[in-house]
């Protein structure tokens, strides 16, 4: 394991994308953030557009733009449902994100229709450290 890898938090009640978004489903709505090897990779955040309160979105919608000094990345969806609220937070402070992915960084909340769907791709926190040790 390298030392990047051995410092990261992967909390273990959210489930995980491959495209590194975590999505907490044990509260409704939904939460959905990047984590926090995401964050690493893009570097101190810059900017974020965020979508509409109330917009609807499905599964694999880009929801939301990032911007750090080192790249531009999207946020997909994992569920179906309504944006229901968006971290305001972020607008004058997008480095949250980098300094809190879990917690103050969260990015936005969705009232999902299929969030207990089996089928979404969401992995364990176990299955999501195994896979970023294969990207290194």
């Amino acid at each position: 394991m390298t030392d990047q890898e051995n410092s990261l938090d992967i909390p273990q009640h959210l489930h995980y994308t491959k495209a590194h978004a975590w999505l907490d489903r044990s509260v409704d709505p939904t939460v959905e953030g990047i984590t926090d090897y995401a964050q690493q990779q893009l570097g101190e955040l810059v900017f974020v557009d965020l979508p509409e309160v109330g917009q609807t979105v499905s599964a694999g919608d880009e929801i939301v733009s990032l911007e750090s000094s080192k790249a531009v990345d999207s946020l997909v969806s994992p569920v179906s449902g309504t944006i229901a609220a968006v971290n305001s937070k972020l607008d004058d402070n997008p480095g949250l994100i980098n300094r809190d992915p879990y917690g103050e960084g969260w990015i936005v909340k969705i009232a999902a229709t299929d969030a207990t769907d089996p089928h979404l791709g969401l992995i364990s926190a176990d299955d999501y450290r195994a896979y970023i040790q294969t990207l290194d």
